[in-house]
């Protein structure tokens, strides 16, 4: 049987009641960072509802009321600058059906039966995709489950902003007069670091062939080393410390690099407890509020190390990005977000299991799985997703070697795991 689903034509959903509209809206300087003006494609698969996409499209207009900058336009200011324009025209809704059961394809799990671009929203061919703000479908499946299907711009959120969306969504689907959490846009708020003069002509991006795969790191073998590094140095350390180091050396060692190369390990950093002083309400602030970081080390020390050293580079970089945060945002010349070559030794992981895309709920229950999209090929990357249910654990989502390095990779987990 031929799996498909059927869409109708986009719609443009705005704010159902009238919103501000006056002045422009600025946008901070780590929205319009290099390379955030993009989309980011995810879906979420939840078990059956009652008629999902008319009550989601419903109390999608109704969030726009107070989060009525997304149903905007950018713009280009007096002084040169991104913003956003609050024009009220909206964001893009479209709603499907599958004429199959999430079961006839395993609940969306990887490798995917109905090929992603089916549950995700595309915009009319004539709207330019770096010009959205915000997109959603809702496909039905013949058995009562249902597919919220998202892309939404880097520029207007970060992945806990867009959360903090979704869930106000949810939350008015569910009946609430109110979101629980009130919108805050404060852009402005955010110190703009002086502008410093570009260092040399912009980098050249080669495309890596890389493979993907899903591996599952089970609750327990996580406590286990999380009780070795408490152990061995009298501190505590996260989840994510651990699969991140663990990947780490466990990539360093398949890919075989020359000995006196170099790797390096990326990852963002949440900046909203330091923004603290500067934002009326840390909750409410859906705009990006992350600080890349980064690590650099020999590959033959990351090869040889144990788990408890690796741990502690990893500690040691979060623990230094309060200072290196606040020198960026004073113009400090030698600080910066810590960028990593687009290149075979570098690895980026960030952690999805915490941003709050778990906890949406438009009245049946929460997302039975989450799948972010993203094929980047430019550096090699690691996503931290929630195992699903009965497992305990972390679900990696890897794209991070050469195929010709798969193997290798994969048993060196598997020792591990």
């Amino acid at each position: 049987m031929s799996f498909s689903v059927t869409k109708l034509a986009p719609a443009l959903v705005g704010p159902c009641e009238p919103t501000p509209s006056s002045a422009n809206l600025p946008l901070s300087p780590i929205d319009r960072a290099p390379g955030m003006r993009r989309l980011i494609d995810l879906f979420l698969v939840f078990g059956p509802g009652q008629h999902p996409a008319k009550v989601a499209r419903k109390a999608l207009s109704r969030a726009l009321v107070s989060y009525y900058p997304v149903a905007g336009r950018f713009v280009v200011s007096d002084n040169g600058e991104l913003s956003v324009a609050c024009t009220g025209d909206g964001v893009w809704f479209v709603e499907a059906s599958a004429n199959c059961s999430l079961q006839d394809v395993n609940n969306l799990d990887r490798p995917f039966m109905i090929p992603k671009e089916q549950l995700i929203p595309c915009p009319p061919p004539q709207v330019k995709q770096e010009d959205v703000f915000f997109m959603l479908q809702v496909t039905e499946f013949a058995c009562g489950g249902y597919v919220v299907g998202i892309r939404f711009n880097h520029a207007i959120f970060d992945g806990v902003g867009v959360a903090q969306f979704l869930k106000a969504i949810a939350e008015l689907a569910r009946g609430l007069a109110q979101p629980t959490v009130e919108p805050i846009w404060c852009r402005e708020a955010i110190p703009n670091p002086p502008k410093l003069l570009p260092q040399g002509p912009p980098p050249v991006f080669k495309p890596l062939a890389l493979e993907q795969s899903i591996l599952d790191v089970s609750l327990h073998r996580i406590d286990q080393i999380k009780d070795q590094f408490t152990s061995e140095t009298g501190q505590k350390c996260s989840k994510f410390d651990v699969v991140s180091a663990l990947v780490w050396r466990c990539r360093t060692r398949a890919i075989d690099l020359e000995p006196q190369a170099d790797v390096h390990l990326a990852f963002p950093v949440s900046t909203r407890r330091l923004l603290q002083e500067v934002l009326p309400e840390e909750e409410g602030y859906y705009g990006n509020c992350v600080y890349p970081m980064a690590i650099t080390a020999p590959g033959e020390k990351i090869k040889n190390a144990s788990m408890v050293e690796i741990v502690s580079l990893v500690r040691e970089a979060k623990e230094s990005v309060p200072a290196k945060f606040s020198k960026w945002v004073k113009g400090d010349p030698k600080e910066g977000p810590c960028m990593v070559p687009l290149e075979y030794g570098s690895l980026c992981v960030t952690n999805w299991s915490r941003v709050g895309f778990y906890e949406v709920d438009f009245g049946w229950g929460g997302p039975i799985r989450v799948a972010p999209l993203t094929e980047d090929d430019l550096v090699p990357w690691c996503i931290l997703l929630e195992s699903p249910a009965p497992m305990q654990g972390v679900r990696l989502l890897l794209r991070c070697v050469l195929k010709e390095h798969s193997e290798a990779f994969h048993d060196q987990i598997m020792s591990l795991v």
